[in-house]
């Protein structure tokens, strides 16, 4: 079984949901694309939607609705991503990834609230599949959820899971370990610092959070993971 994750930008990893999906068997394939978090043109090709068992695109530094950022290749993203549903072919959607599945099913994206940062608690209808975190989360937007699709989590800022067919949506990052928050901050250099700061945290903060939620977090990565090809990616 092979897995695709959808790479949009350096900073991206499969991380723990890589880890969890080895376990289960699957090969995690890395389809690395815009190289530079200043830059998201990207023209390669994506692979046909029958490729792979399992999509899984990540998040991206940029917002879904930057086309000078993202207009190279979005609307091709959105295709696969429809494509894949046609096919019957799992997709588990993180972040900027969810927000495409929600904007490729009928749903769109558009401004949170404020930014948000940091570690923090969800309200889940389905705690076996999405477990209340605290989870990591690092986005300016949101997805307003497909038509058809059942919200499953939340909180203030908005919706945080969706399901629809053999397609999973999330807001924040479950894929993220301490190595990988890392890496976001010192990629973003003064932009993440000002990020930070104008979310009321430091990189300190969070990294020590991560730290602190390593080994929950990969216990609640693991559930969902288990129970999203369980339960999610069922018969069609």
């Amino acid at each position: 079984m092979r897995a695709l994750f959808l790479q949009h930008d350096p900073g991206s990893r499969p991380g723990l949901v890589g880890r969890a999906l080895e376990q289960h068997g699957y090969e995690v394939e890395l389809l690395a694309m815009s190289e530079r978090v200043e830059d998201g043109t990207w023209r390669g090709a994506f692979p046909a939607a029958g490729d792979h068992d399992l999509l899984v695109p990540l998040g991206a530094i940029w917002s879904l609705n930057d086309r000078n950022q993202v207009g190279t290749w979005i609307d091709r993203e959105l295709d696969l991503l429809r494509e894949a549903d046609a096919r019957g072919i799992p997709v588990l959607g993180i972040c900027f990834g969810g927000q495409a599945l929600a904007a490729a099913h009928g749903g769109r994206v558009q401004p949170a609230p404020r930014p948000e940062i940091g570690w923090t608690t969800i309200e889940s209808d389905d705690v076996d599949l999405v477990p209340p975190g605290p989870w990591m989360q690092w986005h300016n937007d949101g997805f307003v959820v497909p038509p058809d699709a059942t919200e499953i989590a939340r909180n203030e800022i908005g919706p945080q899971a969706f399901r629809l067919r053999r397609n999973l949506g999330v807001q924040f990052h479950p894929e993220v370990d301490p190595d990988n928050i890392a890496w976001w901050i010192e990629l973003g250099g003064e932009v993440s610092t000002a990020a930070l700061a104008e979310a009321g945290t430091t990189a300190q903060a969070v990294l020590d959070d991560a730290r602190r939620h390593l080994e929950r977090a990969e216990a609640d990565v693991n559930r969902l993971v288990t129970r999203f090809l369980g339960d999610v990616t069922g018969p069609a």
